[in-house]
């Protein structure tokens, strides 16, 4: 199971859910403090920004960012959940959850992924340029950006509430 939250809610979240991997995508400007639980070595930090095309002073995700999410997540051992987080909860979080569920179950459709993440949060409005990079990435030929454009943006909030996705 992927949990998403804010920053704000990740060290409640870790608790709550008792997860014990983590992947952080934050930009260098925040300071993140790993939970207690978490081993070094189950906490991805992604350091980019939600952006979805290089703006100066800021970092545009791209492939290596994609690729390391994507490995670091087929390496979780799913024993316990895993935890995904950006500033918000809303955006670059939510599309790498998004993209963690497409990785680690192949077969699934993306629409259904796509529905139960906006069943799950009314706010996700995942970050198209990560959506996109991951379906390349995946081989999913476009499906993954379709289904996101057709769920459509979230609605407005200043954080998400933490919610989850079943990979199943």
């Amino acid at each position: 199971m992927i949990h998403v939250c804010s920053l704000a809610r990740l060290h409640e979240t870790v608790e709550d859910t008792g997860a014990r991997h983590v992947v952080s995508l934050i930009g260098d400007e925040a300071r993140v403090e790993r939970p207690t639980a978490i081993a070094a070595e189950n906490h991805l930090w992604l350091r980019l920004h939600d952006i979805s095309a290089p703006l100066d002073g800021y970092i545009v995700p791209d492939e290596e960012h994609v690729a390391d999410l994507l490995n670091f997540v087929r390496r979780w051992d799913r024993r316990a959940p895993l935890v995904v987080h950006c500033y918000m909860g809303i955006s670059r979080s939510t599309a790498s959850a998004f993209a963690s569920v497409c990785a680690l179950s192949p077969h699934r459709d993306e629409n259904s992924i796509a529905q139960a993440l906006r069943s799950a949060s009314p706010t996700a409005t995942p970050n198209i340029r990560i959506v996109s990079l991951a379906d390349r990435l995946l081989g999913r030929e476009g499906r993954m950006v379709s289904a996101i454009e057709t769920i459509g943006r979230g609605i407005l909030a200043a954080e998400a509430a933490p919610f989850r996705l079943e990979l199943e």
